[in-house]
């Protein structure tokens, strides 16, 4: 069964990682956030009960 020799696909893994590592990742980090979070503060809205009117 040629699937369980690791030889071949093997290397391609490494050579996807270190693609990934490498070139990818850095590119994809360097950008900056275009919406970062803010610190507001949670503003807790005052609800009132309903009446029912057949109580």
């Amino acid at each position: 069964m040629p699937q369980l020799n690791p030889n071949p696909w093997f290397f391609i893994m490494i050579i996807t990682w270190m693609t990934f590592s490498l070139i990818i990742q850095p590119k994809l980090l360097s950008f900056v956030s275009m919406n970062p979070p803010s610190n507001k503060t949670h503003t807790v809205q005052s609800t009132t009960p309903w009446t029912w009117p057949w109580t």
